[in-house]
């Protein structure tokens, strides 16, 4: 049950690292230089999308046997660790909102739409199909987003260029990896081959 809470809160915390939200986090924070704002419109947006992320998943982990969902999801989180080593670049429109929404509402609605189809929803949608405590999936990912997000607003363009971001990439993709050879294992099981 704890695998359901630690695995996606270090998976999206690595992976988010060098991401186009972190980018975000860091326009945000010298645009309005109000952090807290800014952290709490990152928790409520990352709620929301990653819970509907989450019930996708959920909802799709349900139609397939065990074997076949551990297939999908092993080449699913192969797909990922390879999408994970190309370094992000924020959006023009994903940067622009407009100031007078003011810190939080503004962080609430970019980062939201920031992370539509992000590599972070899509690891979201896999691991709510992985593990069947679909709330500790996302209370799980919605703290690795923090991990990730919530320094770099503090501490704004310190913290970002200091991190040896081409090691995190590899270690985040490592990391799918390593899941994704623990679905084979699993589909291999499921299936009766070992």
């Amino acid at each position: 049950m704890l695998d359901s809470l630690l695995v996606p809160t270090a998976i999206v915390a690595l992976a988010e690292i060098g991401d186009k939200t972190q980018l975000l986090a860091l326009i945000l924070a010298a645009r309005f230089r109000k952090p807290w704002p800014i952290i709490a419109g990152i928790v409520a947006a990352t709620l929301a999308n990653h819970a509907a992320a989450g019930a996708v998943g959920a909802w799709f982990g349900s139609f397939f046997s065990d074997a076949v969902l551990h297939w999908i999801l092993a080449a699913s989180f192969c797909a990922t660790a390879l999408w994970t080593l190309v370094p992000d670049k924020l959006d023009d429109d994903e940067a622009s909102t407009s100031r007078k929404f003011g810190p939080f509402v503004t962080t609430l609605i970019a980062f939201f739409l920031a992370e539509i189809g992000d590599k972070t929803q899509i690891a979201t949608v896999m691991l709510a199909a992985q593990y069947p405590e679909l709330w500790l999936v996302i209370i799980g990912t919605t703290l690795g987003m923090l991990i990730a997000n919530v320094p770099v607003v503090l501490a704004g363009n310190f913290a970002a260029e200091k991190l040896p971001l081409t090691l995190i990439r590899r270690l985040a993709a490592s990391a799918f990896f390593i899941l994704a050879i623990v679905a084979v294992y699993k589909a291999m099981q499921s299936s009766g081959w070992i």
